[in-house]
This record gives C-alpha cells, structure tokens and sequence, in this order.
C-alpha cells in the first residue's frame, strides 16, 4: 500500500467496514475493490494486483464453511419441510431436488463468504492486518484511538 513501491498507488481515503465487506463478498479487494482477493477458488492472493495491500495475513480458516453451512441450512431445511408438508413426494424426489439445491448453494456462497471474512479481517486490523490498519489509519488522516472508546 506504500506510494513509494511501484506500480501500486497509494489509498488517501478511508473504507467503511460495511464497504470492505461488500468489496470482499464480491471477491475484490477490500481497500480499492479493483483487484481480485483470490487467486484459485479459496486459495486467497497474496497481495492485490491493484494497490498492494498484503493479504498473507488472513486466516478465514473454517469460519467462511461455518457460516455457510448455516445459511444454506436456514433456507433449505425450511424450503424441504414446507415441500413435505403440502405435497409429500417420495423421498427420492426431495433428495433429487435438495441435493442439488445444497450443494450448488454451498459452493456458490463459499468463495464470496471467505471474502467478506477476509475483509472483515482487514478493516477491523485483526491477526496481521493491525499495522496495515493503523498506516491506512495514518495516511487518511484517521485518529485510530477514536474508534476504541475505553469503559
């Protein structure tokens, strides 16, 4: 993220939690959302290709599955009782129907989910993002205390 490497340009302006959020969800960079923040399908990139910003310190771990396996349940199960209830088909036909919906659902969540870990990571300085935060934090100019009141 430093102005003085090149090719990268350096990020004046602070990034809301919710946008770095939303920028990872899409799988982009959570500090300039141009760059790509994986490089296979949950393998997170080193570094953006855009501005710099490291990501070897991420660690999503099983937090993203966690969550999906949450989310997907929350609308599957439902959806599968209610299809039980009114129409009773054989069990062969919500299995043909549900799987599917399963599986496509947890696969289609899993990369964005890892992204907005990540970038909630990032914009909050958890693990390793700490110094990155507090020099974005000092670049825009940010009192980084102002954010933590003590109790």
């Amino acid at each position: 993220m430093s102005s003085s490497r090149q090719g990268f340009e350096a990020m004046t302006h602070p990034v809301s939690l919710s946008r770095a959020i939303a920028r990872g969800f899409a799988m982009k960079c959570p500090n300039c959302g141009r760059g790509h923040l994986f490089r296979s399908f949950l393998k997170v990139a080193d570094r953006c290709e855009a501005c710099g910003e490291d990501y070897t310190h991420q660690r999503a771990d099983d937090f993203p599955a966690y969550l999906v396996i949450v989310v997907v349940g929350h609308i599957v199960v439902p959806a599968l009782l209610a299809m039980e209830i009114a129409y009773a088909p054989p069990a062969w036909v919500q299995l043909a129907i549900w799987l599917p919906v399963t599986l496509f659902a947890a696969l289609g969540l899993l990369q964005p989910t890892k992204g907005a870990i990540v970038a909630l990571q990032w914009a909050t300085g958890m693990h390793g993002f700490a110094d990155a935060k507090h020099r974005r934090d000092a670049a825009c100019g940010v009192n980084p205390t102002a954010d933590h009141a003590v109790v």
